[in-house]
């Protein structure tokens, strides 16, 4: 059975894809495009259910700038916020973000009772924890798009390096959304296969690396933050809520004690169904992996002593 709403927030080119993208796969009946800028997500709607008849889908987009339209929805995508702009890094957006991500969560929460919100605004698992403290909702049902996006990066440069599909590739990426995330080689297979026993050592350290920095990389090409693949990430992320597939992902959570920590939001997997976080895998990490694990942990903790300054409850 199909969930009857699902609200974006952000009709920018990273609201607009998880709003297309989401339609593409045709499990909800309504998407709704919320943005405040006048008559912007309206055209963006309009422009997408225009698409339907040519690739054959029966999901309603409309557009609004008013929050009121929203009433009702079982999942909200957050994408609201200023983009990364080159020499910017994540960090510097908190400002700015941490404000919009709290002012739209509580709007939202005026018209929507017990809605499931995904968070994509960065930086990522600071707007997280933003979003839930103004929600009021329990953390199973707020939380953060980044590992997904990230794992994805990562399985693409493997596939290009290694020649093989995509699809074949599998991987668990941990921490936060940034430099400081912690991609697990251990935990990469192609087809079953360790990747380690198809990669030279040297290459599979170049490519962690290169996926630790690449959404700095897409800045620095385009001038802009990515917006394909992290639109298509969310959308994969609301199609395992909906259709209750339980599906396991790497997603930006609270953490209440898993992996030694507390009162964190951090990316690690969980197992994703119709009332959101159903299960927080626990993974028996190495010495050298938890290290790393904790020093991400330790970098969003300093990123949350900005907000925490900024006291916006």
């Amino acid at each position: 059975m199909k969930m009857t709403k699902v609200t974006v927030v952000g009709a920018g080119n990273v609201g607009a894809t998880v709003g297309n993208v989401l339609a593409h796969k045709d499990v909800v009946n309504e998407v709704v495009l919320l943005d405040l800028k006048g008559d912007f997500a309206k055209g963006k709607a309009l422009d997408s259910w225009q698409q339907a008849p040519i690739d054959y889908y029966s999901t309603k987009l409309t557009g609004t700038d008013k929050y009121k339209d929203t009433k009702g929805s079982d999942v909200v995508v957050i994408t609201a916020g200023i983009p990364r702009k080159p020499g910017m890094s994540r960090d510097d957006l908190i400002g700015i973000n941490a404000k919009i991500v709290t002012d739209v969560t509580k709007s939202i929460m005026k018209y929507s009772k017990n809605p499931i919100i995904i968070v994509v605004s960065n930086p990522l698992d600071v707007m997280t924890h933003a979003a839930w403290k103004a929600s009021g909702l329990d953390s199973s049902r707020v939380f953060g798009m980044a590992g997904i996006l990230d794992t994805a990066r990562y399985r693409a440069f493997l596939a290009t390096e290694l020649g093989v599909s995509p699809k074949d590739l599998q991987a668990v990426l941990m921490g936060g959304h940034g430099d400081t995330m912690v991609p697990l080689p251990r935990y990469t297979t192609v087809a079953g296969i360790p990747v380690t026993e198809l990669i030279e050592k040297d290459k599979l350290k170049a490519i962690v690396e290169r996926t630790k920095k690449g959404g700095g990389e897409l800045v620095k090409l385009m001038g802009t933050s990515a917006w394909y693949a992290p639109g298509a990430a969310a959308a994969q992320m609301v199609e395992s809520i909906v259709r209750n597939e339980n599906r396991i992902y790497p997603c930006c959570v609270r953490l209440t004690g898993q992996y030694g920590l507390k009162n964190t939001f951090l990316g690690v997997p969980v197992q994703l169904g119709n009332k959101g976080i159903s299960k927080v895998l626990e993974l028996n990490l190495n010495k050298s992996e938890m290290k790393l694990l904790h020093k991400s942990a330790d970098h969003v903790k300093n990123v949350m002593k900005v907000f925490n300054k900024m006291k916006l409850s």
